[in-house]
């Protein structure tokens, strides 16, 4: 595993009081990087797989994903020791949760401790915590394993979000920016960390759409820290919170769907997910816009991080709200760089909102930048996130 810090040498803006603010970003990867030019041949390798049409299939999804690079926890060690995980119909539940379980674990220490450090304040002024993943299943949780290996407090308030999916980041971090604003002075660690290997399996004629998840899906870990009326003596804010909103869609239940199976987790992604998306993001959009006297005359006037769930959401998105090229190049970037890796990678394009920010610095002090924009997700549900913030970086 490795611990990725994000720094920021940059003077924050002053923020409001009560309102919570992202104080500081983290993240961790496994060890293995995997470029997508190399990813087809070495899963067909490794799953025994000689057939010449899904071959060709997963070809073109890799190069219609617009990925260049993924982190993954999947390795030959691994499949040495497991050979069974890429066998058709073996039942292998218990081994890929034995895996994924300490997988998880690993990573979102190394997040949350590059997350701590960037932040400048010590470990035991955390008061609660907040984890995310859709890739474990166990009792007691992933939250206990984290605050034990961190050191936190025995008394610091704990909440998980299991199964949230893509949208499980925003989640998270709405619930974050709740807990911040209702007790004053607290700090609140969010953590995230999914691994695809509890979903993986050999390509398949009769799952095909598993073949989508092999080309975009991909592992890590992410952390943010978030509090309101920040110490600026020490700390220096990056985003801060303001209304949040989650909408899910009736009868929409079946379009991400996935199940605990005694191959692991199955999961199936509808082709008409993108549409369903754009046929509603304006109206959800518009009520975010709605609460800082804005309108869609807007949409070019703010920033925005968006999920990246894959490049058909992020081009339709675009085109639906008539967006310039340069507002999704955070979230294209971090779909480039680590795929989508399911709740984690809202913290990836948060970094990378932090770079477009320096450039735009001189914009954004004469006033003509990106000072509020959207934190936007989607996911199980269907379900959307939304989070109405502002850029305090200068």
């Amino acid at each position: 595993m490795g611990i990725q810090e994000i720094k920021v040498d940059a003077m924050s803006k002053k923020a409001t009081p009560g309102k919570a603010t992202i104080l500081a970003l983290g993240k961790g990867f496994p060890h293995q990087l995997v470029m997508q030019e190399f990813l087809v041949d070495g899963y067909f390798r490794n799953t025994n797989c000689d057939d010449p049409e899904l071959k060709e299939k997963l070809n073109r999804l890799c190069k219609t994903t617009t990925v260049k690079t993924r982190y993954v926890v999947m390795s030959d060690e691994i499949l040495d020791k497991y050979p069974e995980l890429a066998i058709e119909g073996k039942p292998t539940v218990t081994q890929r949760l034995d895996i994924c379980n300490e997988a998880v674990t690993q990573m979102a220490l190394e997040a949350s401790q590059a997350c701590i450090s960037n932040w400048g304040r010590p470990i035991s002024d955390i008061t609660h915590l907040v984890y995310v993943s859709s890739s474990e299943a166990r009792l007691p949780g992933g939250d206990i394993y984290l605050a034990k290996g961190l050191g936190l407090k025995p008394e610091t308030n704990r909440v998980m979000l299991y199964f949230a999916g893509c949208s499980g980041g925003v989640a998270g971090l709405r619930v974050a920016k709740d807990i911040a604003e209702n007790n004053p002075g607290s700090r609140v660690l969010l953590a995230t960390s999914e691994t695809t290997i509890i979903g993986f399996k050999p390509p398949s004629a009769t799952r095909p759409y598993d073949l989508v998840g092999v080309a975009l899906f991909g592992d890590g870990a992410g952390a943010m820290l978030i509090g309101s009326d920040p110490d600026t003596s020490i700390e220096r804010p990056l985003f801060e919170l303001h209304t949040a909103i989650q909408h899910f869609l009736p009868d929409t239940e079946k379009i991400i769907d996935g199940r605990l199976t005694e191959e692991g987790i199955s999961f199936k992604l509808d082709r008409a997910l993108p549409q369903i998306i754009e046929d509603n993001i304006e109206g959800f959009c518009g009520k975010l816009m709605d609460t800082i006297g804005m309108s869609d005359k807007d949409y070019n006037k703010i920033f925005w991080a968006v999920h990246p769930g894959g490049p058909a959401i992020l081009n339709r998105l675009e085109k639906r709200l008539d967006l310039s090229p340069e507002k999704l190049i955070a979230s294209r970037r971090a779909l480039a760089d680590y795929g989508n890796a399911s709740s984690n990678t809202i913290v990836y394009v948060m970094e990378y909102m932090m770079e477009e920010s320096k450039k735009l610095n001189k914009e954004v002090m004469n006033g003509i930048g990106d000072e509020w924009g959207l934190i936007l997700a989607f996911g199980p549900g269907v379900t959307f996130e939304g989070i109405v913030a502002k850029n305090l970086i200068m």
